[in-house]
């Protein structure tokens, strides 16, 4: 009945190889790698036919399987990436010396039995190398597939990683029946008829590789180490296999059936292992935690952390986002947001990366969020410190995973909101601790970004009041010219030709005027009063009413607000005046007066061009940040420092092409304070 199982299995095998090679034939693409698996696949159908034929004990089917080895372990070699050589590709290749030796070794063990047909003794002695010849030979094979899926790419891993993992099971199959047999001193014949339906099995998964994967160089030693463990994995097995021989010997039937169990058992976990990258990085993780004595190589990921901060990349990334990637490739989260602190302490939503589905508010969190969480350090959201209050929306948040602070000496600068990972995973106190330096670290380049921003404002300052001087020493010059003509008018009144001169004269001064006015904004700041109560609806109409544009002004005309009206007058200015430009000709501007938020509201609305995201985020209330031509960038600038100065400040919702919303907020009047 065996010998029926391993015909019919190893004969299935047989023509499921074959078929491989025809199907391979027939590829119009011809390389290496291809020919080296058609060859392997030729050995492994010419080895399971002889094993068919002559049984699996012959001379013939033990040639076959060192022939299907070696053309396995030449198919390997055809896709082995280019390594660094650093060390480790003498190991690698090392390890191909040993594994080929042993199998030629093998082939001609198993010849020489003829010369020793009068010697039983000997010939089983030659049995014994021949077996633990080819547990060399799957150790080393089943050493060399891991490495080769280990060192490759993260996209040429789905490419190799089914091959790898049928092979790997091949080969832990065969260890089991080879160290059962060197164990037992007998062949295991359940073993053996199982493996043709085995190989079998496994032969479609060969099906997806037809070309060699590009390979990215090795890790560092760190991970060398790592890759290395199954080397030592095996050498627990094979310790594991002698204890089990002893323990399986309580009768023939438990020793079949556990010969058995462990054969499948451990071939199966090779063919789970290699292509789950979820099971390894579970693997991984849990080793680096027990095997070493920190948890993270620093070196590595503090040459990553600082290579992705400082470098901007091909695509010029905004500083904003390589923090956020910086910070977020630490605890491999996929995404995040980065928050930076308004002048108020306040944070606001800023640069995102990776993280486009985040419905996250320009004003993303009130001051008093800031202060707790620089006391508080880095804050995971599903368990935030006692009496630590998050925002409603980041609580709302189901993928808001962590907020690491970025602190500049005793100063919050921002955070950085991070997405849950792919794969849960628990933090311990070394991840707070790296995520903490990692947030100071971040934090002092956006120091420097802001301040290098803030001194080439300054400069750009400076540049301006030059040109006002500038512009100045022209009014300086019209002045004179005026006054010079005012007193010749009083003695040459009457003369014709002076009359000429004189409109001459003041039309040239005007076009000068004209061109000094449309040359500047308006800077002129008067002595700034107390804020004093104010009905707001008449004020904002009288504002209103002195633009040529049309103006719809509405709300509660009851509504007392604590205002200085130079400065609200200006402010709004500004605003009314951005959105009249934002607009087409004639278009409608309106300003609703009402009460939000347990503040005085007022809306300025606009259904013009708009504002990218970005620009509204990044530039707006910057100094010399417009979006018109020839504009100075300074309306909205002043007017967000004029409204602050009274108490308040100023919201914007924007869309490209659907127009602007500005809100400004401004406290409401006490009951008992008059109105002025």
């Amino acid at each position: 009945m065996i010998g029926l199982v391993i015909e019919w299995g190893h004969g299935l095998a047989a023509f499921l190889f074959a078929a491989l090679v025809v199907w391979q034939a027939t590829m119009r693409q011809v390389g290496g790698a291809r020919i080296a698996l058609t060859v392997a696949c030729a050995s492994t159908a010419l080895w399971c036919l002889l094993v068919t034929l002559r049984g699996p004990l012959g001379v013939a089917a033990g040639l076959g399987g060192n022939l299907s080895d070696l053309g396995w372990i030449g198919f390997m070699a055809a896709i082995q990436p280019t390594i660094a050589d650093d060390g480790r590709r003498r190991t690698v290749f090392a390890i191909y010396g040993i594994v080929i030796a042993a199998i030629l070794l093998g082939m001609l063990l198993r010849l020489l039995p003829f010369l020793f047909v009068g010697s039983p003794r000997i010939q089983d002695l030659i049995v014994v190398a021949i077996v633990a010849l080819r547990i060399v030979v799957t150790m080393g094979s089943l050493l060399i597939a891991h490495n080769l899926y280990a060192a490759a790419a993260p996209e040429a891993r789905w490419r190799i990683g089914s091959p790898m993992a049928a092979l790997a099971a091949i080969w832990a199959y065969d260890l089991n029946l080879s160290t059962v047999a060197y164990l037992g001193q007998q062949w295991p014949d359940e073993l053996f008829a199982l493996r043709g339906f085995f190989l079998a099995l496994v032969a479609p998964l060969l099906v997806s590789v037809s070309r060699a994967a590009e390979v990215d160089r090795l890790p560092p030693a760190r991970s060398a180490a790592l890759r290395f463990l199954p080397l030592t994995a095996i050498a627990i097995y094979v310790a594991a296999m002698v204890l089990l021989a002893r323990l399986l010997n309580l009768t023939h039937q438990i020793d079949r059936l556990g010969q058995v169990t462990i054969a499948i058992g451990f071939s199966g976990l090779a063919l789970a292992f290699f292509p789950s990258s979820r099971m390894r990085s579970v693997v991984k993780q849990g080793l680096s935690r027990h095997l070493f004595q920190h948890h993270y190589d620093y070196r590595v990921e503090w040459r990553q952390f600082t290579d992705t901060l400082g470098v901007p990349g091909r695509d010029d990334r905004a500083l904003g986002e390589r923090v956020v990637q910086a910070i977020a490739d630490i605890p491999d989260a996929p995404g995040g947001l980065l928050l930076l602190a308004a002048a108020d302490g306040a944070l606001e939503s800023a640069s995102r990366w990776n993280w486009a589905d985040l419905d996250a508010p320009q004003r993303a969190a009130e001051p008093a969020f800031g202060r707790a969480l620089l006391g508080a350090g880095t804050v995971e959201i599903a368990s935030p410190p006692e009496a630590f209050a998050l925002p409603d929306w980041i609580a709302a948040t189901p993928s808001a995973w962590l907020v690491v602070p970025l602190t500049h000496y005793d100063r919050l600068l921002g955070a950085v909101l991070l997405e849950k990972p792919r794969r849960p995973r628990a933090l311990e106190a070394e991840d707070h601790d790296l995520l903490r330096l990692a947030g100071r670290q971040a934090a002092s380049y956006l120091a420097e970004a802001l301040g290098q921003e803030a001194l080439s404002d300054a400069r750009r300052f400076d540049e301006f009041n030059r040109r006002f001087a500038f512009i100045m020493h022209d009014v300086k010059n019209l002045v004179s010219q005026l006054s010079l003509l005012a007193r010749n008018a009083e003695r040459h009144a009457d003369n014709p030709e002076f009359r000429k001169d004189m409109v001459a004269t003041l039309q040239s001064s005007v076009g000068k005027m004209n061109d000094l006015l449309a040359r500047l904004s308006q800077h002129h700041r008067a002595k700034p009063e107390e804020p004093t109560p104010q009905r707001l609806l008449p004020l904002v109409d009288r504002i209103g009413s002195r633009r040529d544009a049309p103006v719809e002004i509405s709300g509660d005309a009851d509504l007392i607000a604590m205002v200085d009206p130079a400065r609200l007058e200006q402010a709004l200015g500004h605003l009314i005046q951005n959105a009249i430009d934002a607009s087409p000709a004639g278009a409608a501007i309106e300003i609703v007066v009402g009460v939000r938020e347990g503040m005085a509201a007022i809306d300025v609305i606009d259904h013009g061009v708009g504002m990218s995201i970005e620009f509204v985020r990044t530039r707006l209330f910057h100094a010399f940040a417009s979006t018109k031509d020839g504009g100075f960038g300074i309306g909205a600038f002043e007017a967000r420092a004029l409204i602050a100065a009274m108490g308040g400040r100023i919201d914007v919702q924007s869309r490209e092409g659907e127009g602007t919303r500005f809100t400004v907020f401004l406290p409401i009047a006490r009951k008992t304070e008059a109105v002025a």
